[in-house]
């Protein structure tokens, strides 16, 4: 190596070091990476959302009232819960719109990109899962239970739980939290939905299903209780591998226990522990990376891990990661 890329080396390294010092004197959060396999990813802290490309972040929403982004498939849009209601905005944070007034849970892109797939109340009285177009303006349309299908859409105003991004301590445990969110996952090939409930409820305290678009049949790959124990375990916030052949969801067995990540075929079969206790939310990048919230500090950080070996890299201090395709 010459003088001159001596110079240029170390004077990039300490503009990298000096960005860094000023950061961290500034009470923003140190980082390792901030992008994985080189693609964008967005994430939540204290209700904001922010995305990271490279060694910084961007603030995309102004206030702090927001969960669960989810890039759309060609990585031009988010679409987001604000306020409990489904939003979608560009991935710069540009032309923020409401696309349905319903109390929701995470919203999910249809693989087209055409279509928003949220949790809300059905006709049922119970949770269900609803379609909306992404420039909303239309009508929400039921997809499941399949018998609300042909049924009025209810009202308005039912108040589902939102989602925290634990970075704060509240006397409710991260188990708590997380039971009731009713987050959603298109699959890949557009013909199936995973989500919190469904008909399994009718005979298990808590259940996680995956239902077919076209038929309204569903199945549940994830099963707890059945002696009116609503305590006895959950599956919540599940995600899809880019092939549509693996599932992942937050699990939780029995009280007292840590929430852990939980991956299986699609099918429910061969499934196995991801990563460490208390880590939850794992979405895929690539076919040997997963995106996860982990407990680092007593804070929640998004997190990289290497499906193959279990090698962690620690991203950003937030939750509820969301990785461009």
């Amino acid at each position: 190596m010459n003088g001159t890329k001596i110079t240029k080396a170390l004077t990039t390294a300490g503009l990298a070091t000096l960005a860094g010092l000023a950061a961290t004197a500034l009470g923003a959060p140190a980082a390792h990476a901030a992008a994985v396999n080189g693609k964008p990813i967005a994430y939540v802290r204290d209700g904001v959302i922010y995305r990271s490309d490279g060694a910084g972040e961007i603030r995309l929403t102004e206030d702090e009232v927001n969960a669960r982004p989810r890039f759309s498939p060609d990585g031009t849009k988010l679409a987001y819960l604000h306020n409990g209601t489904v939003w979608v905005m560009g991935a710069n944070g540009e032309h923020k719109h409401q696309v349905s007034d319903r109390t929701a849970g995470g919203p999910s892109w249809s693989p087209d990109g055409r279509w928003i797939a949220y949790s809300a109340l059905s006709c049922t009285g119970g949770p269900g899962v609803f379609r909306v177009g992404v420039e909303g303006g239309t009508s929400s349309q039921p997809l499941f239970p399949a018998e609300c299908r042909d049924q009025a859409v209810p009202e308005v105003g039912y108040a589902m739980e939102a989602p925290t991004d634990g970075s704060a301590t509240p006397a409710a445990t991260l188990a708590d939290r997380l039971r009731t969110d009713d987050a959603v996952a298109w699959s890949p090939d557009g013909t199936q939905i995973a989500f919190r409930g469904g008909e399994c409820e009718s005979i298990a305290d808590n259940c996680l299903s995956i239902g077919h678009v076209g038929t309204g049949r569903e199945r549940a790959i994830d099963v707890y209780g059945g002696g009116g124990n609503g305590t006895s375990g959950f599956g919540v916030v599940p995600a899809w591998s880019a092939d549509g052949q693996k599932v992942t969801w937050t699990s939780h067995t029995a009280k007292g226990a840590a929430v852990a990540v939980t991956e299986a075929d699609a099918s429910g079969a061969n499934r196995r522990r991801v990563g460490k206790a208390d880590d939850r939310e794992m979405v895929y990048a690539g076919e040997r990376t997963g995106v996860l919230t982990a407990a680092r500090h007593g804070r929640s950080w998004i997190t990289a891990v290497d499906l193959a070996t279990g090698k962690r890299t620690p991203l950003r201090q937030g939750s509820q990661p969301t990785v461009a395709r």
